[in-house]
């Protein structure tokens, strides 16, 4: 019996909490959780943590959870409205654009102050459409994580009626050194070897590989570096 209580009143608990959790988060606002900046999304763990033990713990006082339900949204928004009136309260809440890319170059210190891999940045390109790295002028890590890209002018979409020429198949890049370590599987396919990636090197004025923190290379045989340390002039970003 006691068993069959305490199911009954987290069912009630149920029935009654999610008809108020639905309104509170339209009020909140219409936004998916990947374009959350970090201050909505603790809002919203923090609200659904608070659902989740007054529905597992029938001990939990009701009208504590109303309450929580109901102010936590109201200093959301509180706080929305003091970061669009005052940008310095903005600042402090949300994360700064991050520059990763300029000119087609990895920006390696940035990557490591926001923690992202290469893996990471590469991934996100492709889901650009961007198989090779040097097409990029600039890319920037936004507050909500995703990244937003302007390739460079010459690389930029025209139409075929634009240029009056047949269209070529876009180009694709193959990652051949990655923080130093060359990727022999990616020479070999291409026909390539040690020696001619040296001799590449080399002709950049880079004598040593483990210098090299990320390069690619097309089929055209075109390699592209960016080195470690490597000194870049970055344009300011802000929110």
């Amino acid at each position: 019996m006691e068993i069959l209580k305490e199911s009954a009143i987290i069912l009630a608990r149920i029935i009654t909490i999610f008809p108020l959790f639905l309104l509170i988060t339209q009020y909140m606002g219409k936004r998916s959780i990947g374009e959350m900046p970090i201050f909505d999304f603790l809002i919203i763990m923090t609200l659904a943590n608070v659902v989740g033990a007054d529905i597992a713990d029938p001990n939990v006082n009701h009208v504590y959870t109303y309450l929580a339900i109901i102010v936590i949204p109201l200093i959301q928004r509180l706080t929305a409205h003091l970061s669009i009136t005052h940008r310095k309260i903005g600042k402090k809440i949300t994360f700064e654009p991050t520059l990763v890319i300029q000119d087609g170059k990895l920006l390696v210190e940035n990557l490591k102050r926001i923690r992202y891999t290469i893996d990471n940045v590469l991934q996100m390109l492709r889901q650009k459409n961007i198989f090779d790295i040097s097409e990029v002028k600039i890319a920037i890590i936004e507050a909500n994580g995703q990244i937003s890209v302007l390739k460079k002018e010459n690389k930029l979409g025209v139409t075929i009626e634009d240029i009056n020429v047949e269209k070529k198949s876009k180009s694709l890049s193959y990652p051949l050194i990655v923080e130093g370590k060359i990727y022999e599987d990616i020479l070999t396919y291409l026909g390539l070897n040690r020696q001619w990636l040296i001799a590449e090197l080399h002709k950049r004025q880079v004598a040593q590989v483990n210098r090299v923190f990320f390069a690619s290379i097309n089929d055209d045989q075109e390699l592209h570096v960016s080195l470690k340390n490597e000194q870049q002039h970055m344009p300011p970003i802000y929110n």
